[in-house]
């Protein structure tokens, strides 16, 4: 309701299309720059509380739209500055929402389970731009900004009254800064989730072209107005409401790849029809398509997402695949808002369909068939031993561990292929550096090193194994050839 009474209202203030489209950039941006900092603060406070006070940030939000509006005082800029202040808090909850789905329910019901969530988004979609559509053509837009005030009650009142349950940990908590050092670090290395992000952007680059100029489409139609706009948007939550109940039996059939690609092409194809077709009765059918089509390559995005970041960093890691959806998003819409007003809505819509399929092509070595990473290994790594009288504060450091290996010559090279796996495990969850090294005296002895900035963060290092990273370090052990396991050590910088 809020996105129909925000964009309608753009409409009569401003004729510019590249206004109408900044209202989806507005809201979109402050998640491209505040995902990582509020993901890593989701992942080290207590994140229902945290939930609470983004909730009731943007319902202050969003009543002084609706009060300044009532009043006669909103303008095009204050429109943009307020929807920026309610992305802001959308920003800020919107990491600690994603990574709060897996403490819900089972592992083996995840990818239902946000499919689910994706069908609830989607009914509102369909249901609230209808009422929406009505209540701004009898009321005016100020009513529904209201009653999206009124609503953030309702989830307050869910928030307060979860009893989240949180495992007791021995460590310190993370540091800010800190912790968002550590996600960077931990996608940088993630090559599974850099996959989903690159497909995710250049997907959104262009999809974004048709909910951005949805507003100007609906104006241009012959009975065009609020309840225009309305209708199309509730067709496109609709096909959205069809495609989540369709996808499971798809995603099992096809794949995620596969699934992803067709999608993509169909929505495209629904773009060049949004330019070409006129009249409502003939656009409700392309919007419920390409709803269907945008919920299965979103929420295949999602699953994707959640399924390969494990639970320490996973906040951090989603806010960062997050910031890709806002890149795409705020690029697309104002990318397009710009053709739009310099061409035509029909020859934006054209070449976002084009850049589409073009996106297919280069984007095919970018898999997202890949496994999970949910789940803590069967057993972590035994904690270090320090010596009684060694003065071990958590912030000291850094930490050099070695860990060495006697391995067969003739096996040499697809070990050093699972050490280059294994580097990119260890610089992952905390190390700073990491190096193998070849005893010139012995070839069969090589000595690993890695480096971390402190005790603390290699202690956190022993619960961040997964059961993937486990299944890799049982490999790199069974190239060992010594009787014993491979000898690890723990030195710490020295303080004179």
């Amino acid at each position: 309701m809020h996105e129909v009474g925000a964009g309608w209202l753009m409409v009569s203030l401003s004729s510019n299309p590249l206004m109408v489209a900044l209202i989806q950039a507005a809201t979109a941006l402050p998640l491209f720059f505040l995902a990582l900092p509020a993901g890593a603060l989701a992942d080290i406070v207590d994140r229902r509380r945290f939930l609470l006070g983004a909730q009731l940030w943007m319902l202050v939000c969003a009543a002084l739209l609706g009060i300044m509006t009532l009043a006669g005082l909103t303008n095009a800029w204050l429109l943009l500055t307020l929807t920026f202040a309610l992305g802001i808090g959308s920003a800020m909850m919107t990491p600690a929402w994603a990574a709060t789905v897996p403490e819900l329910v089972p592992r083996e019901e995840l990818q239902p389970a946000i499919s689910l969530n994706s069908l609830g988004v989607n009914v509102s979609r369909a249901i609230g731009p209808a009422l929406a559509g009505v209540i701004v053509a009898a009321a005016g837009p100020a009513a529904a900004f209201l009653l999206n005030a009124v609503s953030f009650l309702g989830v307050v009142v869910v928030l307060a009254r979860w009893k989240r349950e949180t495992a007791p940990s021995t460590l310190p908590a993370e540091r800010f800064f800190s912790a968002m050092r550590a996600g960077m670090r931990y996608v940088r290395q993630a090559h599974a989730l850099q996959a989903v992000m690159v497909r995710a952007v250049s997907f959104f680059l262009f999809a974004t072209a048709l909910w951005a100029l949805l507003p100007l489409i609906a104006k241009g139609q012959t009975q065009g107005g609020a309840a225009a706009y309305g209708i199309l948007l509730a067709s496109i939550g609709a096909g959205a409401v069809s495609g989540a109940l369709l996808l499971p039996r798809l995603r099992h059939r096809l794949g995620r790849n596969v699934l992803v690609r067709a999608a993509t092409a169909i929505y495209a194809a629904m773009l060049v029809a949004a330019a070409l077709l006129s009249g409502v009765q003939l656009l409700v059918p392309v919007m419920i398509v390409s709803g269907a089509m945008w919920l299965s390559v979103v929420s295949t995005f999602h699953v994707s997402a959640q399924t390969v970041v494990p639970a320490w960093v996973r906040a951090r890691a989603l806010s960062i695949y997050m910031v890709a959806f806002a890149a795409g998003t705020v690029g697309g819409a104002t990318l397009w808002g710009a053709v739009a007003a310099r061409t035509s809505v029909s020859t934006a819509l054209l070449a976002a369909a084009a850049g589409a399929l073009l996106a297919i092509v280069a984007t095919r070595r970018y898999s997202l068939d890949v496994p999970d990473a949910l789940g803590d290994a069967a057993a972590h790594w035994p904690e270090p031993i320090a010596h009684d009288d060694l003065d071990l504060e958590p912030d000291r450091g850094p930490v050099m561990v070695t860990v060495e290996y006697r391995v067969d010559p003739a096996r040499a090279h697809d070990f050093g292929a699972a050490m280059q796996e294994l580097a990119r495990v260890r610089r992952r969850d905390g190390a700073s550096s990491w190096g193998l090294f070849k005893d010139t005296a012995d070839p069969e002895r090589y000595v690993e090193f890695f480096l971390v900035e402190s005790w603390a963060e290699h202690l956190r290092q022993h619960h961040r194994i997964t059961q993937p990273d486990q299944a890799l370090q049982e490999r790199v052990r069974g190239f060992h050839t010594g009787s014993e396991l491979p000898r690890v050590s723990h030195l710490i910088a020295e303080i004179f």
